[in-house]
């Protein structure tokens, strides 16, 4: 008989939730990040790089990289390797750095 960590343990994690991603359901689990919801759903990108559009998302997963940077809740560079996620949170995907219209 297989037995899970959660069984060994006797855990009783909360039950499921839903975020969105570019308006689009996605299920995390408690204590899961953004990513990993993401990943969960088989969403592998949620940023394009400003120079040529191309998709990003986690590399590192440990929020040194900033691959992973995400527009959540309106808020843009979130490192969603590092944001966890809470039922109702909006994720979309971000373009560039999130402060494209600005000019330096």
């Amino acid at each position: 008989m297989a037995r899970t960590p959660a069984d060994l343990v006797g855990a009783q994690p909360d039950p499921p939730f839903e975020i969105t991603f570019d308006g689009r359901r996605v299920t995390a689990l408690p204590g899961q990040t953004v990513a990993a919801a993401l990943w969960g759903a088989g969403i592998l990108a949620w940023r394009t790089t400003r120079d040529g559009g191309r998709p990003r998302g986690a590399f590192c997963g440990i929020g040194q990289c900033y691959d992973c940077l995400a527009t959540v809740n309106g808020e843009p560079n979130r490192r969603a390797c590092l944001v966890p996620a809470r039922p109702g949170d909006a994720v979309t995907t971000q373009e560039g750095h999130g402060h494209d219209r600005l000019t330096v």
